[in-house]
Parts: structure tokens; C-alpha cells; sequence
């Protein structure tokens, strides 16, 4: 029988996966984070192998059973929406619907900002649902409305009322693409040969003026990504994120993962910092709830119910009226 496990804290975080951080991009827009200069690798220290660097992360993000023992998770919690004026803007707008026009929002929105506030981030609430295999189920509220992203371990659906966007859209190619190379609950490093990925070390780079392994971690269909071990704590401190489209190049992303907890027997980070490279302003994601092996149902992660707002079902047959005594 599974246990269900609920931790409430405020100004914390967990475990999250980079779907979460392509919604968290669409309402972050340009603010998402600093550029992370690269700098010279230096060697490991002699002795230090692969195979010891990821045996000792795994063991410190809580080992392969305890991960393996993990069937859903979810957790609750705020993202960065980016600045007080921004989000304004864009409330104006979602508020007024889709006949209203982006110069008209942006002039109500102007007359309605408050001096003062415009740099301060604004939070906006997020639930996210994970389950085996590889189902996600991601809401942001938003200008009281609420944004919906789901994949059912073969394809995906977003509702982007935000947007004045009201019906179901799939996933594009390359949304498709990014969900069918991640692994599943568990860290990367955790099974990678058996997922049939590869990892080297590059080196040792320095993650928040601490000692940390570079490794680069290559999946079965050739994607790369690195990842940054601390050298002292093996946990994953820094990983690297999809590369985003900012004034027409593309531009690295970088996801630091901090306060690290257990949370049923693994460890996992409870605040996530994305850096976006030209970018001087980082988007902070906070947990402030978490359950582990709560029952979720597969309807959960279905393609949207508001699609049938597009096509209603045929009406019911007309029930006789019952007979007069």
C-alpha cells in the first residue's frame, strides 16, 4: 500500500522538472536571469573516478530504491511571474479577453500601475502532478484564470487562458521531442545506463564559489545536457535547462538547485533559481507543499476537459413525462 506523505512549509521547494520551467518561461518572458560566465575547467583531484562521482550523488539524493519507491508526486507552491509592471500589463489584458487590443491593455494597465512597484516580482500559484510513466499534470493561476499543461506519457495538451487562448492546443514537435527524452521521477543521474544515456567528466567548475563536478550527460537520442555534482555534498546543485529564443539567438539556461530535503527517504531541492544567459534577473520557483504517493488518477492527465467547451455533446434524448394519476 503506498503512504501518503504531505509536508506545508512556507519559502521552500521541491522537486521539479523542466516542463514546470517552460510554463514558468511564458509568463517570465525576458526576466527569467543573469548571464553565468564561463569560466576556465579545472582537472578533478587524482583518484576521483565517474563511477565513484555518480555512485556517491545517487546515494546522496537518496539512492535507486527509494527513488524506484516513488510512484507520484505533488507538490504546490509559487514561481516568479516577473516584475510588478509586466504582470499588470498582461493582467489587463488576459482581463479584458480577446477583443481587447495590446496597445489598449498596455494603457490601462499603465494608468493602473503603483509607483514602486514595478521591480518587485510578482508570485503566481502553481500545482503540479507527477506520475509513472512520465505523466505530468502542470496549473498556474493567473489573472484568475488558470493555465493548464498535461502529458499522458505519449502526448501533450496546453490551455492558455492567459493568452486569450481558449482552446486545447497540442504540444508542438519540439514540446513532444523535449517530454519524451526526460527521465521520469528520479534524478537523471539515477539508472542512466539503464536509459541508455552516457556520462563523462568534464571537469571541475565552481557552482556558488563551491567545488563542483561538471559532468555531461548524453541521451539515447544524442540530446546533452551537463550537470553540476557538488564536490563536497555529490548533490546536483546546477543543471543545465533548454536553450530559449531571446532577440533572435538562442540563449543558454541554467537551473541552480538549493536546500536540499528529504522528503520519503530522497532528497530534493526545494528552491530553483533559472538563469537565462544576457538576462540580468533570475526567476525563483518556492514549494509549499509536497505529497509523495498520493493517488492520482490517469483522467488526471487526459487531454483538458475545457475542449468540450469546443464541442459539445450530442443532447440526451428527451425523458417521457410521467404519467398523471
Amino acid at each position: 500500500m503506498s503512504q501518503s506523505h504531505t509536508y506545508k512549509m512556507s519559502n521552500q521547494g521541491m522537486p521539479m522538472r523542466s516542463k514546470a520551467l517552460f510554463l514558468m518561461s511564458l509568463f517570465a518572458g525576458a526576466s527569467l536571469a543573469p548571464a553565468l560566465a564561463a569560466g576556465a575547467l579545472r582537472a578533478p583531484p587524482p583518484g576521483v573516478s565517474l563511477s565513484q562521482i555518480v555512485e556517491k550523488h545517487v546515494a546522496a539524493r537518496g539512492g535507486v530504491k527509494a527513488w524506484h519507491a516513488v510512484q507520484t508526486l505533488a507538490v504546490s507552491g509559487k514561481l516568479d511571474a516577473g516584475t510588478g509592471d509586466s504582470v499588470t500589463r498582461s493582467t489587463t489584458i488576459a482581463r479584458q479577453g480577446a477583443g481587447a487590443s495590446a496597445r489598449r491593455g498596455e494603457r490601462a494597465a499603465a494608468q493602473a500601475a503603483v509607483k514602486g512597484t514595478a521591480e518587485r516580482q510578482v508570485q503566481l500559484p502553481f500545482r503540479l502532478e507527477m506520475k509513472r510513466p512520465r505523466k505530468s499534470r502542470l496549473e498556474i493561476d493567473f489573472a484568475g484564470k488558470t493555465a493548464v499543461q498535461v502529458y499522458d506519457g505519449q502526448q501533450g495538451w496546453k490551455l492558455r487562458p492567459y493568452l486569450n487562448r481558449e482552446d486545447i492546443e497540442p504540444f508542438t514537435a519540439e514540446e513532444a521531442k523535449s517530454e519524451e527524452s526526460k527521465a521520469d521521477l528520479e534524478p537523471p543521474l539515477v539508472d542512466y545506463a539503464a536509459k541508455g544515456s552516457q556520462v563523462a567528466v568534464e571537469g571541475m567548475d565552481p557552482v556558488d564559489g563551491q567545488d563542483a563536478y561538471k559532468l555531461k550527460l548524453t541521451l539515447r537520442n544524442g540530446d546533452v545536457q551537463h550537470i553540476w555534482i557538488d564536490a563536497k555534498s555529490f548533490l546536483d546543485v546546477k543543471v543545465e535547462g533548454l536553450p530559449r529564443r531571446m532577440d533572435g539567438k538562442m540563449r543558454a539556461v541554467w537551473i541552480t538547485q538549493r536546500d536540499f530535503r528529504s522528503v520519503h527517504g530522497v532528497m530534493v531541492p526545494y528552491l530553483y533559481e533559472t538563469a537565462n544567459e544576457g538576462n540580468p534577473r533570475t526567476h525563483k520557483m518556492v514549494i509549499e507543499a509536497v505529497e509523495v504517493n498520493r493517488t492520482l488518477d490517469d483522467a488526471r492527465f487526459a487531454k483538458p476537459q475545457a475542449l468540450a467547451a469546443a464541442t459539445p455533446p450530442p443532447a440526451a434524448p428527451a425523458t417521457p413525462a410521467a404519467a398523471k394519476r
